[in-house]
């Protein structure tokens, strides 16, 4: 059975509904794989959020692993490294559960060098390749900033430039759909300043293009894993395959997220 590595903040209701709906395709037999081990950078009384989530990774009976890591990073030495220091410990602490893949599902911390280079690890990212890069915020005003035709999502190797490991899978849909015309009107000639102290993140345009981007963004973690699983694509010595063994620019898995959306529209 192909084994998953879970890290998440656990913050919100993003990471919450992530594993839910995994631990969902793995019970129904859509994703064949099992989850090993929960990680937690937050313990319990740190938020409310994580509070529930870790209560949530319990009632499941997955092993769950939770440490601070400011708590950590308060109690060690300053002059120290407390990164590399923490992910030491990391590892150490996951050692005993064997995983294939380690998937950083809303994991809100940078990691150390030495992490990203001793496992196999994927991330999401809220964009299309070659498309924007920073927080989903950043890259929503960008792309309306430069009048983007598409946007989307990816997963992609975890490595220690941030952020810009290869795309390992990625799907794209259109910004500029005919029921999305009249808001880009609304944006028509006004500066990035205007939008955002006029509307912030109040502006239709820009919930929109969020929504479409959270839609997309739970299909494709789970197609992923799946193609992990089945051994559609793969990770070697640092580049990503197909399951020919031959290297690929990003495994596109449009076509399958969008029958995922419409099945699911007809449930």
């Amino acid at each position: 059975m192909y084994k998953l590595g879970w890290f998440s903040t656990g913050r919100g209701d993003g990471s919450m509904t992530l594993l839910n709906r995994t631990l969902d395709a793995i019970k129904s037999g859509q994703l064949p794989a099992e989850i090993s081990f929960v990680f937690c950078n937050r313990e319990h009384g740190e938020g409310d959020g994580s509070d529930r989530f870790l209560q949530t990774v319990k009632d499941y009976k997955i092993p769950l692993i939770a440490l601070s890591h400011r708590k950590f990073r308060r109690d060690l030495d300053p002059s120290h490294d407390w990164r590399k220091h923490y992910f030491n410990e990391v590892t150490e602490l996951v050692a005993p559960y064997h995983f294939d893949l380690g998937v950083h599902a809303g994991l809100l911390l940078i990691t150390s060098a030495e992490w990203c280079m001793s496992k196999t690890l994927i991330n999401l990212h809220p964009a299309a390749p070659g498309g924007p890069k920073g927080t989903w915020q950043e890259v929503i005003w960008e792309l309306i900033a430069t009048n983007a035709h598409e946007s989307g999502c990816y997963m992609h190797h975890v490595t220690p430039d941030l952020d810009a490991g290869p795309v390992v899978t990625y799907s794209k849909f259109s910004i500029k759909s005919d029921d999305m015309k009249h808001m880009w009107e609304q944006v028509f000639g006004k500066s990035l300043d205007e939008l955002k102290k006029s509307s912030g993140e109040e502006l239709p345009l820009f919930k929109t293009i969020r929504q479409k981007g959270v839609t997309h963004e739970v299909p494709l973690v789970l197609e992923t894993l799946a193609s992990f699983a089945k051994g559609d694509v793969a990770i070697k010595d640092g580049s990503v395959i197909d399951r020919y063994g031959m290297p690929i620019h990003g495994y596109d898995l449009t076509a399958q997220i969008g029958a995922h959306l419409k099945a699911a529209q007809k449930a």
